[in-house]
């Protein structure tokens, strides 16, 4: 009896290797062969360009009568803004206090933005914005924090963000300052690594002090591509990844961010910016066009971006137009450059044969990166846009939040997001980020000056990845960028 119960034993034993072996094979040939459609990023409207535009083009299936609307609106977003005007009724309204005066100035090429290179007077911070807030100041305060009816308390002299720059007649609200510290990261193969971290400050305040307790974090503008695809991913597939308690117990505890919005009376998820804290690209752009130019919408609850104290700033007069909706940016203008974001195309893979870049794809998967950096979506069937509908696309993100470690927090809290916490970024076109912007600027504030020492910031629910990497040869480093460059 006890023979034939170990022999029972054992014939399980066996079925499980054999059954564990066979897993494994499949996840090891996942991971080693190209799948099917794997180099259409965007799905079948995907667009193989390298070139400087590679971010720039509609998807390939727009359809013809929808592409007025798709260049109308890429005039709309490289459109300079000028000051309050009766001359440029259609075009007026920048300021009194703003970053950019186009879309175009913070999301060059419709790529990243980057960080300056010098200090102010050397060189200014267009396309990089300072967002400030402080810890909450009452019990009111802690209320509407809680209810995520607000993203964070600003602060009471200078809002939410700093304004670098201003209109005639308008002092800026400060000028943005930056230093580096430099250290060392060794590999185990014997690599040295200079990682630089920048440090931000402001001088030549305009308007009073910052708070005793102000937080500041540099944000890069973030590259457009894909986002209506995004968007277009049904809500359940981003959940089903989600573990804030991490209860499968492998490290990674990714959460959604959440918000209430008053006018739908409900919490939503957001998707986009840094810390996931805007559930649409609508939202996304007339906050962008708010707080970065100053433009008014019917969105907007303010007419100007000055704060309760710059008593002179709202004196002045603004854009406002009949016409526009009795704003300066009117719905119509918005939605078009919504719809010229929504159907921009990820551009598509290259190399995907290359048994260096299928070395590096099996790397990545080995390293754990795809714990955060989930590889593909179907977007949802969408009646009114066939070019976004049930797509098989290929981001590389969860678009969850996780914790990155000390070193990238900020102490700046959005939402449910901490400040060490931030969206796992689509890395689809990361390859091309050079061919379009000339340099290679990534992570929240551009600190990053290649693939690699952005993989090497990686600390948190991401360290053993980062750890993995450091421990591999030269020639497995190489092959791991040149999988994520044919991206």
């Amino acid at each position: 009896m006890r023979l034939k119960s170990f022999n029972s034993f054992i014939i399980v034993f066996v079925y499980l290797l054999v059954a564990a072996s066979f897993a494994n094979a499949l996840v090891e040939k996942e991971n080693n062969l190209v799948e099917a459609n794997e180099a259409y990023s965007g799905g079948v409207g995907t667009i193989f360009t390298e070139n400087k535009n590679a971010y720039s083009l509609p998807l390939k299936n727009l359809k013809p009568e929808n592409r007025i609307d798709f260049f109308v609106g890429n005039s709309l977003f490289r459109r300079i803004w000028v000051p309050p005007s009766e001359v440029s009724i259609a075009k007026d309204g920048l300021g009194p206090f703003f970053n950019s005066n186009s879309c175009d100035g913070c999301h060059i090429n419709d790529g990243r933005g980057h960080p300056p290179n010098e200090s102010w007077p050397n060189d200014d911070a267009v396309s990089l914005v300072l967002a400030l807030s402080i810890p909450p100041q009452d019990d009111f305060q802690r209320i509407l924090l809680d209810q995520l009816k607000i993203k964070s308390i600003p602060d009471p002299n200078y809002g939410s963000q700093l304004s670098d720059f201003a209109i005639t007649g308008v002092k800026p609200e400060g000028n943005v300052m930056i230093e580096y510290e430099y250290f060392p990261i060794l590999f185990d193969n014997g690599e040295i690594i200079n990682l630089r971290k920048p440090i931000y400050s402001i001088s030549n305040l305009n308007y009073g002090n910052l708070h005793p307790e102000i937080n500041i974090s540099a944000r890069i503008a973030q590259p457009l591509i894909g986002l209506g695809l995004i968007e277009s991913i049904k809500l359940d597939d981003i959940l089903a990844y989600e573990d804030p308690d991490d209860l499968d117990g492998d490290g990674i505890s990714g959460k959604a961010n959440r918000l209430f919005d008053s006018k739908e009376n409900r919490v939503l998820i957001g998707r986009f910016g840094w810390k996931a804290s805007q559930p649409s690209l609508l939202s996304q752009t007339f906050d962008a066009t708010y707080n970065d130019m100053g433009l008014s919408s019917t969105y907007t609850s303010k007419m100007s971006n000055c704060t309760e104290i710059q008593i002179e700033c709202q004196k002045l007069i603004n854009g406002n137009s009949e016409t526009y909706d009795g704003v300066e940016v009117s719905n119509e203008q918005l939605d078009l450059m919504v719809f010229y974001q929504r159907h921009l195309s990820p551009p598509g893979r290259r190399n995907i044969n290359n048994p260096n870049v299928l070395a590096g794809k099996k790397i990545f998967f080995n390293s754990g990166c795809n714990s955060c950096h989930v590889q593909k979506y179907t977007t949802k069937k969408i009646a009114k846009s066939s070019a976004l509908s049930d797509q098989l696309i290929w981001p590389y993100s969860d678009f969850l939040l996780h914790d990155m470690g000390d070193e990238l927090g900020d102490n700046l809290n959005e939402y449910m997001a901490s400040g060490n916490e931030w969206r796992t970024p689509p890395l689809w076109g990361i390859g091309l980020a050079k061919n379009v912007n000339g340099q290679i600027n990534l992570l929240h504030d551009g600190r990053a000056k290649s693939i690699l020492e952005a993989i090497l910031w990686h600390g948190g629910e991401a360290k053993k990845s980062q750890q993995k990497v450091l421990s591999l040869s030269k020639v497995e480093v190489d092959q791991l960028i040149q999988f994520l460059e044919s991206l």
